[in-house]
């Protein structure tokens, strides 16, 4: 399967007099680079169809992108040509390009968002995980919703079987496959305990969104939340959500293993 990441941006310049986008596209081992310029006036899908022509004899499978703001004009280039268009976060190598070029590629985040009143569950709890049982317990079972990439199991990162993997579980109740399902929607990135008047778990999800999955003031579950960002370091930032109906463990509505993107 050809992976390419692409980034087309407006590239900084002193100049503000004709502003100038870049086209950047890559491959995930920087194997493979292809860049043009075009005037602002000349921007369009189009010309990012033509660019992909020309790039390359051998169009990819999928185009990777992370910037909200080209992600239409890319996804209309994309199925002008039949390919596959995949909006993450997880694209490292261009990152690494933008970085070299010393464009470096800093997005805006908005403030966080509640969580919908429909899909509060009943309860949650932050728990832990052996690395050795991610497999067995998870991976092997029939959960409607499942996340599990490669690349982020532990034996793919060198973490030993002992290792704690930090989560958290949301019992759902009857609303458990509505919340997975949304959560299954919105693409969960990374989850993250953050200090405050009152403390928070923020979800970050899809390419820049956030999300506020609760809030406490409960000095012990304060505790538990530092707690928690502790084992994710421990843990190169390996993490998990788990959405289940009770705490009966018998049945599960979804799992997502998580970890920032470097």
């Amino acid at each position: 399967m050809i992976i390419w990441q692409v980034d087309f941006y407006r590239r900084p310049q002193q100049d503000s007099t004709q502003q100038i986008w870049e086209l950047l596209i890559c491959d995930p081992e920087l194997n493979f680079k292809y860049e043009a310029t075009v005037p602002q006036s000349d921007v369009n899908s189009t010309w990012i169809t033509n660019q992909f022509q020309e790039a390359s004899s051998q169009l990819p499978d999928i185009i990777q992108i992370f910037r909200p703001q080209s992600l239409n004009l890319v996804t209309q280039a994309g199925k002008n040509l039949g390919i596959q268009i995949e909006a993450t976060r997880r694209t490292q190598a261009i990152k690494k390009w933008l970085q070299e070029k010393k464009h470096f590629p800093f997005l805006d985040k908005p403030p966080p968002l509640p969580l919908p009143e429909n899909l509060w569950g009943e309860e949650w709890r932050f728990a832990t995980i052996n690395a050795s049982d991610i497999t067995d317990t998870f991976a092997e079972r029939r959960i409607p919703v499942l996340e599990i990439p490669d690349f982020l199991l532990p034996i793919n990162l060198g973490l030993a079987s002992t290792t704690l993997i930090p989560g958290m579980v949301i019992f759902g109740g009857r609303g458990s496959m509505r919340l997975a399902r949304w959560l299954e929607e919105i693409k969960p990135v990374e989850l993250t305990y953050i200090p405050g008047q009152p403390d928070g778990l923020v979800l970050e999800s899809g390419l820049v969104d956030r999300w506020i999955i609760a809030t406490f003031e409960d000095p012990e579950v304060a505790i538990a939340g530092k707690k928690y960002q502790q084992r994710k370091q421990e843990s190169q930032g390996l993490h998990f959500l788990l959405v289940q109906p009770d705490d009966s463990g018998m049945t599960y509505s979804g799992f997502w293993l998580l970890k920032a993107p470097d």
